[in-house]
């Protein structure tokens, strides 16, 4: 029998019940029910509508179904719809009477709402952990890798030389701003909404201020029609998993592109690579190249739950019960990315040699050629097209620009002298850049010891 059968005079149909429920996949809150539930009784006794003894039965018997849980014994059937209704019956068996007032002074609506929110909290602490694991990781590579020079790429052409540090700090500042967001999103999603009943509040004495701080929200909601109908929460949450997905992507493309055979630059661990049925020699970025492909997966997560919540009146509709899905396949997506890439990075060799070679033969010093001759007192157009007419001479000499002789480059502005030279020679072409946040030594260091500075906190 369901629990909220009084109005009705037949039983729904089995399909219906199927159809219905969401308690295969909503039983995964249970910590969150019932920790939930707890404070709910507390504030019942606190109020004089349980008494003393009852708390006392009802803590025992919510730490009995916890342990059941998490010991298999509890057994969720499809006739309870859901997790809330299963504990709550489970309750009823074990305490009678006393096991039916739990629900006083709350609904389901602000009981799912509540349960919901804690655990989009702790996936936000899970995950924000994750990150700063996986920056950790990035940090050690930087720091042990700031005299390595590789090509800086724009259009994935070849553009300008800089520090391999200097191109993963770029990735740490990305990571940064993706903890930020959880962060940000936590912060917003820590009022309470339990007590606030089905839409209305509710006519009973109680105290959310109470609940709230039991449950180590700041308070409780403003609105109890707000607390039932908001989703806000859970679509912060899925975008800022997008967003971390979009980094994991962008890196997990590089990857990609740099253990190839034509790049060359990294060496990914067997550990995070695997071979061909057919072709003896391959060895395949499949790590990577997964985490890319899922990032989609958690865009679809994202676009699910705004869909779902774009035309709904105020305030709950059974539409909301597919709100859940979205946000446990994207914190399970995410949180799985997150400790792979961690992984594969420890287990990823970067070779200076093929990367210094590449700067080298894709002109890449052809900028500082430019700025050198801004110096000498050329206009920067000017000094752009004496540039870029060099590394078509060069081009066509099969030479680097460093290779050519003086009396080339003189035959092109009498501005050029011997010391040329220094000024296009790949390594003092990053060191010589000097504004703030550039990928000179000075500069990478300083990235570094903010990098550190924030993991310590």
């Amino acid at each position: 029998m369901k629990l909220w059968s009084g109005r009705f005079e037949s039983g729904t149909s089995q399909l219906m019940d199927l159809f219905n429920n969401s308690i295969q996949f909503d039983h995964r809150m249970y910590k969150e029910d019932l920790a939930g539930s707890l404070a709910h009784a507390k504030m019942l006794a606190k109020m004089g509508i349980l008494t003393e003894d009852e708390l006392k039965k009802l803590v025992l018997a919510l730490k009995e179904i916890e342990a059941e849980i998490e010991l298999g014994s509890f057994q969720f059937k499809i006739e309870d719809e859901d997790l809330h209704m299963a504990v709550e019956k489970q309750l009823t068996e074990k305490l009678g009477d006393l096991g039916k007032k739990i629900h006083t002074a709350r609904s389901r609506n602000d009981q799912v709402a509540l349960d919901f929110r804690l655990y989009v909290r702790r996936e936000c602490r899970a995950i924000e952990s994750l990150i700063r694991e996986l920056m950790s990781v990035l940090l050690e590579h930087a720091a042990a890798n700031t005299h390595v020079i590789m090509p800086g790429y724009t259009h994935l052409q070849k553009a300008q030389p800089v520090r391999l540090a200097y191109h993963l700090m770029a990735y740490f500042e990305m990571l940064k701003r993706d903890v930020s967001r959880f962060e940000d999103a936590f912060d917003r999603m820590d009022l309470s909404p339990i007590g606030s009943g089905a839409l209305a509040g509710t006519s009973y004495e109680s105290d959310r201020f109470m609940t709230a701080a039991e449950l180590g929200f700041s308070g409780p909601s403003e609105n109890a029609m707000d607390s039932v109908a908001d989703r806000d929460f859970a679509v912060e949450f899925l975008s800022a998993c997008a967003i971390t997905m979009m980094h994991l992507s962008r890196l997990a493309e590089e990857f990609v592109i740099w253990s190839s055979g034509e790049f060359g630059f990294i060496e990914i661990g067997d550990a995070y690579a695997t071979g061909s049925s057919i072709m003896p020699q391959k060895k395949n970025p499949d790590a990577a190249e997964l985490i890319r492909g899922k990032t989609g997966r958690v865009y679809g997560d994202l676009m699910s739950l705004l869909t779902v919540m774009k035309g709904l009146p105020m305030a709950y509709n059974k539409d909301m019960q597919e709100d859940k899905e979205p946000v446990f396949d994207a914190g399970d997506t995410v949180k799985l990315c997150l400790k792979v890439f961690a992984d594969m990075l420890r287990h990823t060799v970067f070779k200076p040699e093929p990367m210094l070679n590449q700067c080298k033969a894709g002109f890449l010093n052809a900028t500082d050629l430019a700025d050198y001759l801004v110096k000498k007192g050329m206009p920067f157009r000017d000094a752009h097209e004496v540039s870029g007419k060099l590394v078509a001479y060069a081009i066509k000499e099969k030479k680097i620009l460093e290779a050519l002789s003086l009396e080339a480059m003189q035959a092109v502005s009498d501005l050029i002298g011997e010391d040329v030279y220094d000024a296009i020679d790949i390594e003092r072409c990053v060191e010589n850049k000097k504004s703030y946040g550039s990928t000179s030594l000075a500069s990478v260091q300083h990235m570094l010891k903010l990098g550190e500075e924030y993991l310590e906190v």
